[in-house]
C-alpha cells in the first residue's frame, strides 16, 4: 500500500524528454514510467517548445546536441516560456566551457551520456521529490528530538543543557520553516512554551546565586562578563584590530539567518552568554560595556548612573565612558583611543560602511547597531509590519531581508578582506512574542515597560512574574531603597487594570523584552575570522 501511494503521488509529476535519438532512450523512459512518472517525448527543440506551451511539465531532460535550434537555444527559449521549469542537460560533451554556458543559462543539473536508468531516477528524485523526502525525514527526526528534549526537561537541565536545548529547538524551528505542510508548527510552539515554563523556574531558583557568587563554576557567563571573557583576549592578540559589535535585541534565530550570508567570508565560532535581569537595554547593555552589575554601576559610578533616566533610549548614553573605565580596571592599555559608534539610522550606517576600513587603524572598535530592536518596536506599532511578520518564522525572514541589504552586512564584507581584524558579535538581550497578558499594579511613577516594572508599589501574580523586593539580591539599583521590581516570566506581559482590555489587545502578539525566557536570556557570542 505504501509503494502504491508513493507511485500515485509520483504520477502527478510530468516529464518531457527531448532528444533527436529518442528511440535509443526507450529503456530509460520505460523505467521512469514503471516508477510512476508520466513521460512525454520530443525529438527536436521545436516540438519540445510546442509541448511546453500547451502542457504543464515538472521536469525536462534536454539533449545538448540536436539538429535544428539545438539544445542551448532550446534551453534559452524554454526558460523564457517557463522560467521556473527545471531542466536537466544531457550531453556527450564534457568540456568545461559548455558546462559553464549551460549552468549560466540556469540548468538545474546535467548528465553525461551514456546515462543509465538509476542515474536518471536519482536526478528525478532529487529535483521532484526532495521536498517530500526531506520533509518526511524531518518529521521523523523531529519527533525523535521532541522526545529527547522532553527527557532533558524531566532531568532538570543545567545552564549548559538549557543552552543546548535552545540551540536544538531553534535549529528545528528553522528547519521546519521549509516544511510548513508537515503540521508540526503548533507542536514545536507548544514545546517551546513548555521549555519556557521550566526555564523560568530554573532561573528563579538559581539567578541570585549566579549574580552574588561569580566564583561558582557551574554558572553561565553573564552580561557583565562578556567583554572580559570574549573581547579582552582578542585585544591582547598582537597586531589585530578588534571590532566588537553589539546588536540590540537580537535573538539566536535572528543571528542564525544572518550567519548563512557569512559562510563564504569568515570562519565562524559560537559561544553563549546569559543576559542579566531585566533583559532590557538599560540593564543588560550597560552591564556589557561596564563589566559591572547595575547595582555596582550605581554604587561606583553614581554620577554616570544618575545622568541617565528611565527612558530606554537615553539610559545608554555613557557606554563609551563605562567601557573605558572597564579597560582601565583591567589594566588594558590601548595603543590609541577606543573608537565607539552607535548606529541609529540607515543613512548614518551607510556612512560608517563607506569608511569602515579606516577603523582598522584602531586597536578596539565598539559598534552598537539598533536596527533589530527597531524592527521589534516597529512591528508593535505598525499593523503593516505585523501583517508582513505575523509569527516567528516570518520575523526571521524579515530579519534576513534587512541583513542582506544592510550597512552591517556591508561592513562585515569589507572587513572580511583584512587579515588583521578579529570580529566579536553579540547582543544585549533577545525578545519573545508575548501572547498572554497579566494584570500589574503600580503608582504613577512606575516604569512603563511591558515585561518588567520598577516602582514603589509594583505587584503582579507570582505565578507569572518574579517579585524583587530587595533589589540588591538581584544586583539591581536600589534608588535610595525606594523601589522594587517585577519581572515577567515566559510569554506574559504586564497590563494595568485601567483600560485593561484595550491594552491587552493592543500589545498582544508583539515582540517584547525585559523578562525571563529562553529567547531573551540565552544569547550568542560570535567570533569571526576572515578567510581571505
Amino acid at each position: 500500500m505504501e509503494v502504491q501511494n508513493r507511485n500515485m503521488s509520483i504520477a502527478k509529476n510530468k516529464i518531457l524528454w527531448v532528444d533527436d535519438e529518442i528511440e535509443l532512450l526507450k529503456s530509460n523512459i520505460m523505467f521512469l514510467k514503471q516508477k510512476g512518472y508520466n513521460v512525454d517525448e520530443a525529438n527536436n527543440g521545436e516540438d519540445a517548445l510546442t509541448l511546453v506551451k500547451n502542457k504543464d511539465f515538472d521536469l525536462v531532460f534536454l539533449d545538448e546536441m540536436m539538429p535544428g535550434i539545438g539544445g542551448l537555444k532550446t534551453l534559452s527559449e524554454l526558460k523564457e516560456l517557463r522560467p521556473s521549469l527545471p531542466v536537466v542537460m544531457v550531453t556527450k560533451n564534457e568540456t568545461e566551457s559548455l558546462m559553464e554556458e549551460a549552468i549560466g543559462s540556469k540548468i538545474t543539473d546535467y548528465l553525461i551520456k551514456p546515462v543509465n536508468p538509476n542515474q536518471v531516477l536519482l536526478v528525478c528524485k532529487k529535483i521532484l521529490e526532495s521536498k517530500r523526502l526531506t520533509g518526511s525525514h524531518a518529521s521523523r527526526d523531529y519527533i525523535q528530538e521532541f522526545n529527547s528534549i522532553s527527557a532533558q526537561l524531566y532531568n532538570q537541565p543545567d545552564w549548559k543543557e538549557w543552552t543546548d536545548i535552545h540551540s536544538k529547538m531553534t535549529n528545528w524551528e528553522m528547519e521546519l520553516d521549509a516544511h510548513k505542510d508537515l503540521g508540526l508548527k503548533q507542536t514545536i510552539a507548544d514545546q517551546r512554551r513548555e521549555c519556557n515554563v521550566e526555564f523560568s523556574k530554573y532561573v528563579e531558583k538559581n539567578y541570585i546565586k549566579w549574580v552574588n557568587f561569580p566564583e561558582e563554576k557551574n554558572r553561565p557567563v553573564l552580561s557583565n562578563e562578556v567583554v572580559e571573557k570574549f573581547v579582552i583576549p582578542e585585544i591582547n592578540e598582537k597586531n589585530k584590530s578588534v571590532f566588537f559589535f553589539v546588536i540590540d535585541c537580537m535573538r539566536l534565530d535572528q543571528w542564525m539567518v544572518m550567519e548563512k550570508y557569512l559562510y563564504d567570508y569568515f570562519s565562524i565560532s559560537k559561544d553563549y552568554h546569559y543576559s542579566i535581569l531585566p533583559t532590557a537595554t538599560p540593564y543588560s547593555r550597560n552591564a556589557i560595556f561596564s563589566g559591572l552589575m547595575p547595582s555596582d554601576i550605581e554604587k561606583h559610578y553614581h554620577e554616570i548612573w544618575q545622568k541617565n533616566d528611565d527612558d530606554e533610549n537615553s539610559k545608554n548614553n555613557y557606554e563609551k565612558d563605562l567601557m573605558n573605565l572597564l579597560l582601565e580596571r583591567k589594566k588594558i592599555k590601548l595603543k590609541n583611543d577606543l573608537k565607539y559608534t552607535k548606529i541609529m539610522d540607515s543613512d548614518f550606517g551607510r556612512g560608517i560602511e563607506n569608511k569602515i576600513l579606516s577603523f582598522c587603524n584602531n586597536q578596539l572598535n565598539a559598534i552598537v547597531i539598533n536596527f533589530v530592536d527597531m524592527i521589534a518596536h516597529s512591528r508593535s506599532d505598525y499593523a503593516i509590519l505585523k501583517e508582513i511578520a505575523p509569527d516567528e518564522s516570518a520575523y526571521r525572514s524579515l530579519t534576513a531581508s534587512w541583513f542582506e541589504h544592510s550597512s552591517f552586512f556591508g561592513m562585515l564584507r569589507q572587513l572580511s578582506t583584512r587579515k588583521d581584524v578579529k570580529i566579536v558579535i553579540t547582543t544585549d538581550h533577545g525578545s519573545i512574542r508575548c501572547l498572554h497578558g497579566v494584570k500589574a499594579l503600580g503608582d504613577r511613577d512606575t516604569s512603563p515597560n511591558l515585561r518588567y516594572k520598577v516602582g514603589r508599589n509594583v505587584k503582579s501574580d507570582s505565578r507569572n512574574a518574579i517579585f524583587v523586593k530587595n533589589p540588591e539580591d538581584f544586583k539591581l539599583p536600589k534608588r535610595n531603597g525606594m523601589v522594587s521590581y517585577i519581572i515577567a516570566k515566559e510569554d506574559f506581559y504586564f497590563v494595568y487594570p485601567t483600560d485593561y482590555h484595550k491594552y491587552l489587545s493592543q500589545y498582544n502578539d508583539t515582540f517584547q523584552h525585559g523578562g525571563i525566557s529562553i529567547e531573551e536570556m540565552i544569547l550568542p557570542v560570535i567570533t569571526l575570522e576572515p578567510k581571505k
